[in-house]
């Protein structure tokens, strides 16, 4: 019986669609058109987006317990739906572009933090930029085509009145056919901008996780390198007679094959005395040098 009355339905929609004039019909392609794409748009971003989330929860999961930034790098191949990944490189290569070598051998440092600030910025407006495609037309979709379809059943609806006077009878019979083919063009507008305005809420309200994750990532990105790269922070407390030297720097440090080898992640600070290894020792040393003065 349920399939009996969907075919009787389908039935009165092509027998309404194949009644309407020819600007109805070209109406109708229109929405189709808008129709089309905009699932088309609605399938793909869907799947970008589930695989965007799925490789960011993996590419976080290998950057926190990594011990070599070759190690991350070559895992930014693989996980190429993340917009972390893109993070991460363009940081990698611009600490590369700065990374030099002083006073401890092996120990790299940089010139300026506010450059890789920069750096993962530009990257992270990027990658928003490139999540944020086609979503314009999902927008304007919902926007524009139930006025579309209007504009095919005011056409109508004019068209029928035209005919009803050129009849020369005023009966509901003779005008109530080209009033129902007519709506059937805002009917096919709502068919069309309706999931295309729940889409984009959905999607946008997706971007707008992914760019508070960009934010995340690049703060805890500039932690790691202030903590491995400068250590202006060590030499302000422990003042110009010692050296505040970054031992065990794991994957910050770099050899001459353009690689990022070492030990374990720990990011530990050994101090070191220029004098004395006693630390009474130093203290009065340091007394006796003031009292001189």
């Amino acid at each position: 019986m349920v399939a009996a009355l969907i075919v009787q339905a389908q039935s009165e929609v092509w027998q309404l669609l194949s009644n309407t004039g020819p600007v109805a019909r070209f109406v109708l392609v229109i929405l189709l058109f808008f129709s089309i794409l905009s699932w088309a748009i609605i399938l793909l971003k869907a799947g970008a987006f589930r695989a965007a989330r799925k490789d960011s929860q993996k590419f976080l999961a290998i950057f926190r317990q990594g011990k070599r930034l070759s190690d991350i790098r070559s895992s930014c191949r693989d996980l190429k739906a993340t917009p972390l990944a893109g993070l991460f490189l363009a940081g990698y290569q611009e600490i590369e572009n700065q990374a030099t070598v002083r006073e401890n051998p092996g120990t790299p440092k940089i010139r300026s933090l506010d450059r890789v600030q920069r750096a993962l910025g530009i990257a992270g407006s990027e990658e928003l930029t490139r999540m944020e495609g086609w979503l314009t037309w999902l927008a304007t979709t919902a926007g524009v085509t139930p006025f579309i379809g209007l504009f095919g059943t005011v056409w109508g609806i004019i068209d029928a009145f035209h005919s009803l006077g050129s009849a020369g009878t005023a009966s509901l019979r003779s005008v109530a056919p080209g009033i129902s083919e007519a709506l059937i063009t805002t009917a096919a507008g709502l068919f069309a901008a309706i999931p295309a305005l729940i889409a984009y809420n959905q999607f946008v309200q997706r971007v707008k996780e992914f760019g508070g994750m960009i934010d995340d990532f690049s703060l805890e990105f500039l932690n790691m390198t202030e903590r491995y790269f400068t250590g202006y922070r060590a030499s302000r407390v422990l003042g110009p007679s010692s050296v505040a030297r970054i031992t065990d720097l794991g994957p910050w440090t770099k050899d001459g094959n353009d690689q990022w080898p070492s030990r374990a992640l720990r990011g530990e600070f050994r101090l070191r005395s220029p004098k004395s290894t006693s630390p009474l020792l130093w203290t009065w040393s340091w007394c006796c040098s003031l009292f001189s003065c």
